[in-house]
């Protein structure tokens, strides 16, 4: 029998092992996480001092609660969590979220072996961590992370999961997401890896149904045949988009203090990545750039994209941003391309880039839209819409958006500009319409989702 992660993530009952009165501690932000963010399920504290915190019963140990206990998160001090993992296994607890540090990444070896044993005799509990901020899922409500709310903000429900090794930056990365209104469906934070480690967690995400899109921040694999193999099947079945820490001399030594593991040369890992399908990015909002469109837009069925502006530097921009990636300028029929010649006067540019000028109304973007997508010589489309133009009002927002609902071609969206353009471009989120400030991000992103469901899988 396997061990089963998704009581770390679906638990119906959830015991807090330090469970803390002191606000300042981990074990208080911890509970009230719990208590503050939705969990629906059964939740006990165990905290011999106390009688309750936070309106939670509070119990002495583990062992004297008498219901079960799927999941326990453990906040105590590093010296005695190997005792606390022997009292769960005993109890029958079905996963652990090892929030204590302590361990090899500060050489601690003795406590680290002794943690090992107590976890080697239930190998059908697993564990996340030590050393890790923990978990969180947004529908479930299960929140381990002990930052409190008001300090990190949680995001919204969405179909992108997260799993990163380190905990400072996994909290960035969520604080990030919230403010940027990009959903999540699942983040797990899993520290030194002693007993779950990133292969785990991408082979769990590869089956679980809310996630559609899987995002690592990596910065040593300990066991790296076991990750190629299970990178290679995941990548497959689902898009897994990684950065990848300690790539130089430096960030390889500080990776080795601070998770205790090897990061490995940054040559042997492009050579997994391109081997894997896995698909790799070169900063955070790279990360989120790829999966909020690889979880979001329709497949395209080739690499032919239509560039379609009221300004024709941006579309000189994207076409360069377009060159030695997995795309290429597509070219329209001269069918599809009449209408918008007819539309527009006789110094638009009606090819690619296509440049309807900066007196473009909203008439002639949507003609020139409406041809591009029902063009067979076209996959997919990059938008650009400078909104500071007076001929361009508000009403696109709605005519293009509903033009969109139904689409079966990507179409991302470009605009820059200050607090009027931003407002627009809120607004076509808010339809479900990728928009991006700059053409190469557009661009990247694009074929990161044209590379994934055609170049990948050759």
């Amino acid at each position: 029998m396997e061990p089963n992660l998704s009581y770390v993530f679906n638990a119906k009952s959830v015991a807090i092992i330090g469970a803390s009165r002191n606000p300042g501690k981990i074990g208080y932000a911890t509970l009230e996480n719990f208590v503050k963010g939705g969990f629906r399920g059964k939740l006990y504290a165990v905290n011999p001092s106390a009688e309750s915190i936070l309106n939670v019963k509070c119990y002495p140990s583990l062992s004297s609660i008498k219901e079960k206990v799927e999941l326990a998160v453990i906040t105590i001090p590093g010296e005695f969590v190997p005792q606390a993992i022997e009292e769960c296994g005993k109890k029958g607890v079905k996963a652990c979220v090892i929030i204590s540090a302590g361990f090899s990444e500060v050489g601690n070896v003795q406590l680290t072996k002794k943690l090992q044993a107590a976890m080697d005799k239930y190998p059908h509990m697993p564990c996340i961590g030590p050393n890790c901020l923990g978990v969180m899922d947004v529908k479930t409500g299960i929140d381990t992370l002990f930052l409190p709310r008001y300090r990190l903000m949680r995001p919204k429900k969405g179909k992108i999961s997260f799993i990163s090794q380190s905990g400072a930056l996994g909290s960035a990365i969520l604080d990030w997401a919230g403010s940027k209104e990009y959903g999540i469906a699942k983040f797990v934070s899993y520290g030194n890896a002693m007993n779950t480690d990133e292969a785990d967690l991408l082979e769990f995400f590869a089956e679980d149904k809310e996630t559609d899109v899987i995002c690592v921040y990596l910065e040593g694999v300990r066991h790296g045949e076991k990750f190629f193999r299970i990178a290679k099947k995941v990548s497959e079945k689902k898009p897994v988009i990684v950065i990848k820490g300690g790539m130089s001399e430096a960030g390889s030594k500080a990776t080795a203090s601070h998770t205790g593991s090897l990061a490995g040369s940054a040559k042997v890992f492009d050579a997994v990545i391109k081997q894997t399908g896995l698909i790799r990015a070169d900063s955070m909002r790279e990360v989120f750039d790829y999966a909020r469109v690889l979880s979001s837009e329709p497949i395209p069925k080739g690499n032919r994209a239509q560039i379609i502006t009221n300004g024709g530097g941006y579309g000189v921009l994207t076409a360069d941003a377009m060159e030695g990636s997995s795309l290429k300028l597509a070219e329209m029929s001269m069918e599809n391309r009449k209408p918008i010649i007819n539309a527009s006067p006789s110094y638009a540019v009606i090819k690619n880039p296509m440049d309807l000028t900066g007196d473009a109304d909203n008439n002639r973007f949507m003609v020139a839209v409406e041809n591009a997508m029902k063009d067979e010589n076209v996959d997919s489309i990059i938008l650009i819409l400078l909104f500071q133009v007076p001929t361009l009002d508000s009403d696109i927002i709605e005519s293009m958006s509903a033009l969109l609902a139904k689409r079966k071609k990507p179409v991302l969206v470009v605009s820059a500009g200050g607090e009027f353009a931003k407002m627009h471009m809120k607004l076509l989120e808010k339809e479900g319409i990728q928009t991006f400030e700059e053409p190469i991000d557009a661009a990247q992103a694009l074929h990161a989702l044209t590379y994934y469901h055609h170049e990948n899988k050759k």
